[in-house]
């Protein structure tokens, strides 16, 4: 098929590369002409892991290609994917500013019959809004060309982007046209070869499925943390609570693991945004509201561990921190929400001095940081902990997992370390000399 993809932002651009991965010749469109310029080059301005190689591949055979115009984009495209961002307003809302002047472009610029796919994670009722742009753009111009609207969630993690989307748990396609439903499942077909993966609903319960399923995770590392906290105060162990309950197959061992909560570009923003939608629909969403609640205290609750730690050692202000991670997740240079920059954020407000280091997301960080006072981004991870007071390990990035703990050592001015994603035994730890800090090991005092 002719494809266009508007929006090259993580999910336009994984989307892209894998459609035309399966042979199919694709258009992206992003306004941003600095953006298409170095993806043109071959220079991808988002780190997702095997995703430049794909793009590459597939723009040197010729069914990737790159343009800041809709109409060139859209020419003799049958289906277009939406996928632009939808930031979350001040209110928790969803801001479809963007999908909706995408909607317009399709409108003004479309030549013949298409298909509109709302990829971008949307509020229900969105689809509808979308069809009556596109509808109007069409009446400015005096033209009735043949579309339709779909919605299709997209389901993939950031850091394993690829490989969700080859090999997809489900495919979610909202419409009732059975034309439209006809189109998706060719398109789909070379990604569901093992068995049938493609679940057909109406548009709204679509695009409500994509808030459900993100909420539902999200309540899920909202109340391993709260069990977190529950076991540090008393004397109990999150780590077996969770090996405990995770052995029933009804609750099952996925998505609860303690830490420092929940962030990026998705579970944060579609929390909010579904509580907007609930309380605008006249549903108090006591549960949701919670599960915000508890992931912003979880976020918090580490810097105040560093602080109770320095303040009984005569205070915190003037004390070098090393942070090991800076992106919300491993794999990912995504900082949105990120944990990490919410601990730094605070700690300097208290005084600290901060010596971080993240493999990938070193730029991003900086940017949202800006100039914070007492701030260095160092060149690896070990020049981080050179004279620092102690170390804290906030993202879960495989190179962090096993260090050399002797140079660790020796590089800090005392052996504390605060870990954040229980990446280490305490049995290790203690061997080693090490201070010890983790997140829902509790220890009553005798």
């Amino acid at each position: 098929m002719r494809l266009c993809v508007v929006g090259t932002g993580y999910v336009g651009l994984v989307s892209a590369a894998c459609f035309s991965e399966m042979g199919n010749t694709v258009r992206c469109v992003d306004v941003n002409k600095t953006v298409v310029e170095s993806l043109r080059r071959g220079r991808l301005h988002i780190f997702e892991p095997g995703l430049d190689i794909l793009v590459r591949r597939n723009a040197l055979d010729g069914r990737l290609s790159f343009t800041s115009d809709t109409a060139e984009g859209l020419d003799g495209a049958e289906v277009a994917f939406l996928c632009v961002g939808t930031p979350a307003r001040d209110d928790g809302s969803c801001d479809l500013g963007w999908v909706m002047r995408a909607a317009a472009d399709i409108g003004r610029a479309m030549q013949s019959p298409l298909v509109v796919v709302d990829k971008s994670t949307v509020p229900v009722g969105t689809a509808d809004a979308v069809r009556a742009t596109v509808a109007g753009e069409q009446k400015k111009r005096g033209v009735d060309i043949p579309f339709d609207v779909v919605s299709n969630p997209e389901f993939m993690k950031e850091g394993d982007a690829v490989s969700d989307f080859m090999k997809p748990d489900r495919v979610v396609v909202g419409t009732e046209n059975p034309e439209s439903e006809l189109l998706m499942r060719e398109l789909y077909a070379p990604f569901a070869r093992s068995r049938e993966k493609m679940i057909v609903t109406g548009i709204r319960s679509a695009e409500m499925i994509k808030y459900a399923a993100n909420c539902l995770l999200a309540a899920k590392i909202s109340f391993i943390n709260e069990m977190a906290a529950i076991c540090e105060k008393v004397g109990a162990d999150v780590t077996d609570v969770r090996l405990g309950i995770g052995a029933d197959h009804r609750i099952g061992p996925h998505f609860i693991y303690p830490g420092l909560g929940y962030g990026g570009s998705c579970f944060p923003k579609d929390v909010r945004a579904l509580i907007h939608t609930a309380c605008e629909a006249g549903v108090e969403p006591e549960l949701l509201k919670a599960v915000d609640s508890v992931n912003d205290r979880c976020k918090i609750h580490m810097a105040r561990k560093v602080l109770d730690y320095f303040n009984e050692r005569g205070g915190a202000r003037g004390r070098t921190l090393a942070v090991w991670g800076l992106a919300f997740k491993a794999n990912t240079d995504d900082v949105r929400e990120s944990a990490a920059l919410t601990i730094i954020r605070e700690l300097a407000r208290h005084g600290m001095r901060i010596r971080a280091y993240d493999p990938a997301a070193m730029r991003r960080a900086a940017e949202q940081l800006g100039d914070i006072p007492g701030l260095t981004l160092t060149g690896d991870q070990y020049a981080a902990t050179e004279g620092a007071d102690a170390l804290l390990v906030a993202t879960e990035w495989n190179m962090f997992r096993t260090p050399d703990f002797v140079r660790v050592k020796a590089a800090l001015s005392a052996p504390v370390i605060f870990d954040g994603r229980n990446l280490y035994s305490e049995k290790i730890m203690a061997r080693n000399g090490f201070v010890y800090f983790c997140t829902g090991r509790g220890r009553l005092e005798k």
